[in-house]
């Protein structure tokens, strides 16, 4: 028998200790040996749980414990869930989490510590929820050179977009309401502003082109700035926004960024709504391959985890799994460097003189009008492919015209 701790009591670790007691008979079948959990940390108190018999507050009851081989961590965070996965690896204990923010931030430094104890360090659950992804891309994809991955990673960016493009909510209505039903923390920053998406962007990058990808270093933007109109003028385009990360290798650099873009309908994440998420890997042999599942949640988040437990058991006294090689700490292109197209609305005095003006600054652009009536004194288009550095200045540049008001917004274009 297999003795398992948890980490953190909330949504996901309460989860994997209902999957394992639930389906305990499949899992042990599948895994060679019984599993129990026989401990769970947490410094609240839970008078009602049934598991509440295994709870403790002390961590040396889990740590100091020789019993207890597999550690689950669901805390979250990159604070005292740091220290006890350092510590729980120090002493020879495989550690499982879903934590992304702790994997993004210090993935190579525990799976180092990991290799040197002859344990494994597995993190399937923080990317995707329930989605089967890093297994895949490590094992499955080995064979390929991948050199672009392209994803919805965030369920809750991804639910608010769907409700402003379906049902017409504005932004701050469509977030109360992700809120209400609980996809949405009570405080959204992490979500609605893309760093939850990046940490997980991060991830796959350093799996994929097998080296460490600092989520601080990939260029961030979030959904706040989308409006109503902008998704009606997606529509007149054939086109929705969603909240897209991305990564791709060129030469021995990486260009990655996360950022609303428009998604033409004849890409494959268009049709991806409300919680769900999708993951496009292309590698060279194989091409585009595309994972897509509930991105997010308790059981579909807790099954991922209870997966990588039954990967540890079922090839017990292996160790190892994943390396992260620290191969450069300047891997990633500046997001001024790569090249883009964007849509981009004016708000302007003379229509005239302002398409005179853009034609000047731009030179060939894709005119958009919105669906209906349209919007008075303002003009939309989608500028040519260039570097961020020019789009800048040719921002900067029809900004200042006496024909135009306001840049109103900004959202790139997402190519094939």
């Amino acid at each position: 028998m297999i003795n398992v701790a948890v980490l953190g009591y909330g949504v996901v670790g309460s989860g994997v200790v209902e999957i394992i007691k639930k389906n305990g008979m499949s899992i042990s079948e599948k895994a060679g040996q019984k599993i129990c959990v026989k401990k769970i940390l947490d410094i609240r108190d839970f008078p009602d749980s049934p598991d509440r018999d295994l709870i403790t507050k002390n961590p040396e009851d889990i740590f100091e414990d020789p019993s207890i081989e597999i550690i689950v961590e669901t805390i979250g965070g990159a604070g005292v869930a740091y220290k006890f996965t350092k510590d729980a690896l120090s002493k020879g204990k495989h550690v499982v989490t879903s934590n992304k923010e702790l994997v993004a931030t210090h993935g190579p430094e525990l799976l180092k510590l990991a290799k040197e104890n002859n344990v494994n360090y597995l993190f399937e659950a923080s990317v995707g929820g329930g989605i089967p992804i890093i297994r895949p891309l490590n094992r499955c994809l080995a064979a390929n050179e991948i050199y672009r991955i392209t994803g919805i990673l965030n369920g809750t960016t991804n639910y608010i977009l769907s409700q402003m493009k379906r049902e017409g909510k504005d932004f701050d209505e469509a977030l109360k309401e992700a809120q209400a039903k609980g996809y949405a923390e009570a405080d959204p920053t992490a979500d609605i502003e893309g760093h939850d998406a990046c940490r997980k962007i991060a991830i796959l990058s350093s799996i994929a082109y097998n080296e460490f990808v600092d989520c601080n270093n990939i260029y961030t933007e979030g959904i706040s700035k989308i409006s109503l109109e902008d998704m009606k003028y997606a529509e007149s385009m054939n086109s929705t926004v969603k909240l897209i990360a991305l990564s791709e290798k060129v030469g021995d650099k990486i260009a990655a960024r996360v950022s609303p873009a428009i998604v033409k309908n004849s890409n494959p994440l268009y049709n991806v709504e409300n919680v769900f998420n999708a993951i496009i890997v292309k590698g060279d042999a194989i091409g585009d391959v595309m994972f897509y599942g509930r991105g997010a949640g308790k059981l579909p988040t807790a099954s991922a985890v209870v997966a990588d437990v039954i990967e540890i058991v079922k090839h017990w006294g292996t160790s190892g799994g994943y390396d992260w090689q620290v191969k450069n700490q300047d891997n990633i292109i500046d997001i001024n460097d790569t090249e883009t197209k964007f849509f981009v609305r004016l708000k302007v005095k003379d229509e005239y003189s302002a398409k005179e003006a853009v034609g000047k600054v731009f030179g060939d652009v894709e005119w958009v009008k919105m669906c209906g009536d349209g919007l008075k004194d303002e003009l939309a288009f989608v500028t040519g492919k260039t570097s961020e550095k020019k789009h800048k200045r040719l921002f900067e540049t029809i900004g200042e015209h006496d024909s135009v008001i306001q840049i109103i917004n900004t959202i790139r274009v997402l190519g094939d």
